[in-house]
């Protein structure tokens, strides 16, 4: 059975960030070409959605929908004057979230938020919107642990995501998370959008007009991921750049949203998951491929990033187990 996907369209909800779950979840199929996910969108009482622009949409579900649902997600909208002063949502809305199982796994969009806090579900946990909405969400309801910083956060069963784009980030790392790197690789490039960001990212990033002078480190990136393997110091991407470090590393956060070697233990986690996935290399040889050096080090960053070590991770996603024992 495809693992079953109901978004949840409310009043002034924003139309691109309701398409956006439909178009990347039914772009993630098995080998055999099988999607595995069906998406659902359902409304209150099955009524026509009067959306954040001049139209409505028509729905042919109603929120009875939710109580079937592997995951829920809640498609933008954003907060009303009631829900910001009072933190309170409207009873039907409340009734409607309230349907949703205690183990169903529950996604809001951008300042949808705002309703999964109003309903306790972020309560003593860490979460994310809008960076526009991030101050008046953290006075709102003091006891979630506002991040303005990230594209998402994921704890688990409750996942949050910032705006826009983000949102496909944020469906793509459920992809990844469910079916491995390689199915979520797969998807992106067919709906013709990059790779997922990590969640860590940040989420608003200046790009003031360059100076002539000014030159990208997009070349030292690309230079950095062909040596992965290769112990690279902050030292060695400055001096490929032409660039002194600090005028590196601040060059780099304005143009990736991270510091570089953040970001290069995200590329080297990010291979080593796909390595794990579609390859029997032992740990050992994963660690020294991914610029690791060993399996000790490998294993603490790959529980770090990813909540698992990296045999446990091989095992949920599925990939043959090593030949040679480590």
């Amino acid at each position: 059975m495809p693992h079953r996907v109901v978004v949840l369209a409310l009043d002034r909800v924003i139309p691109l960030d309701l398409g956006i779950p439909a178009r990347v979840f039914n772009e993630a199929r098995a080998p055999d070409g099988t999607r595995l996910y069906s998406v659902t969108t359902c409304s209150l009482g099955g009524r026509p959605v009067r959306t954040h622009e001049d139209y409505r949409i028509l729905v042919d579900h109603d929120e009875s929908a939710l109580e079937g649902a592997d995951t829920v997600v809640l498609a933008t909208q954003e907060p009303g004057a009631t829900l910001l002063s009072t933190g309170a949502i409207p009873p039907d809305v409340a009734a409607a979230l309230a349907r949703i199982g205690p183990h169903t796994r529950i996604v809001s969009l951008c300042t949808s938020a705002f309703l999964l806090a109003a309903a306790g579900l972020l309560d003593g946990g860490r979460a994310t919107t809008h960076w526009a909405l991030c101050e008046a969400l953290a006075r709102t309801f003091p006891r979630v642990e506002v991040d303005p910083d990230v594209l998402f956060v994921d704890n688990g069963r409750v996942l949050t995501s910032a705006g826009g784009a983000a949102g496909i980030d944020l469906c793509l790392h459920l992809v990844r998370r469910d079916h491995g790197a390689a199915v979520a690789s797969a998807a992106a490039r067919r709906c013709v959008v990059a790779p997922w960001r990590e969640g860590g990212q940040a989420q608003f990033i200046e790009h003031p007009v360059p100076q002539e002078t000014d030159r990208s480190t997009s070349p030292t990136r690309q230079w950095a991921l062909d040596r992965l393997a290769e112990p690279l110091t902050l030292e060695d991407l400055a001096r490929h750049a032409h660039m002194s470090v600090r005028t590196f590393t601040r060059k780099f956060r304005a143009e990736v949203g991270s510091s570089p070697l953040k970001w290069l233990a995200q590329r080297r986690i990010a291979h080593a998951r796909l390595l794990l996935e579609s390859t029997d290399l032992p740990v050992a040889r994963i660690a020294t491929v991914c610029g690791f050096g060993d399996p000790v080090a490998l294993r603490k960053h790959f529980h770090a990033h990813v909540g698992l070590p990296p045999l446990a991770y091989r095992r949920a996603h599925s990939a043959p187990e090593p030949a040679v024992a480590r």
